[in-house]
């Protein structure tokens, strides 16, 4: 076999092999859902034995950049983050039926970010970025209001959007429109009050007791892509873990 395997070569192999691989994923050469070849196709690729790919995608897999489909295959794993919000906050009608809010872009628009959000971007705070306030409702009522903030160099072609193509999810948009795959988040949970800009988005009166939910979201490869706050009502807040 011979060695086409990128990469330093004092690094062991099956580290190249998963750079190598984690790089076409970054890149965009395989999609969300797109089957990886063969493992055997692969080491012929990079030149190595079979093994040595097993063990690269044995390790993307425990990462979560990759999963094994039984029968099937390998594939780059689709992340689904449409119902993490509603973990957190319970909305239901009168008859018991959970509610599912529409999403409401309100502004987008470029802007400094403040030093904190620069900070979780990995941005300079001279830089741009994209900032995104989308209001959740059910019918007509707000029930969550959120503060989004992006890296204007990845994600610019979003000022273009116009007020009626954003649809209810951002992250298909992000990948179509970008070329940005959020691939991971990192939730954090507080309590606090409605300030009174949100409490105007929400028509409660300001200091309303509030869940505040951040969110910081990345790519595969481990690169901050956004930050977002999500603030909602206390009292539709609920928090279930099963303990055995």
């Amino acid at each position: 076999m011979s060695d086409t395997l990128p990469g330093d070569d004092r690094l062991p192999r099956y580290r190249r092999v998963f750079d190598a691989l984690l790089d076409s994923v970054v890149a965009g050469c395989w999609q969300p859902g797109d089957r990886l070849p063969s493992e055997q196709s692969l080491a012929e690729q990079y030149g190595v034995a079979p093994g040595t790919v097993r063990q690269a995608i044995s390790n993307l897999v425990h990462d979560g950049v990759l999963e094994r489909r039984q029968g099937r295959g390998t594939f780059v794993r689709q992340p689904n983050f449409t119902s993490a919000m509603f973990r957190f906050f319970r909305f239901e009608s009168a008859g018991g039926e959970a509610l599912y809010p529409s999403a409401r872009i309100l502004s987008c628009v470029r802007v400094p970010p403040p030093p904190a959000v620069a900070e979780q971007l990995g941005i300079s705070g001279r830089a741009s970025a994209i900032h995104l306030s989308r209001l959740r409702l059910i019918g007509e009522a707000p029930v969550l209001a959120e503060s989004i903030w992006l890296p204007y160099s990845l994600f610019k072609p979003l000022l273009k959007v116009a007020p009626d193509g954003w649809g209810p999810l951002l992250y298909p948009l992000y990948q179509e429109l970008c070329g940005q795959v959020i691939a991971h988040a990192e939730e954090t949970l507080t309590f606090g009050w409605c300030d009174p800009e949100t409490a105007d988005l929400l028509n409660v009166a300001p200091k309303t007791p509030a869940i505040s939910i951040e969110r910081l979201a990345g790519g595969y490869d481990g690169t901050p892509l956004e930050w977002r706050r999500t603030l909602g009502r206390a009292e539709k807040f609920r928090y279930r873990t099963e303990i055995r």
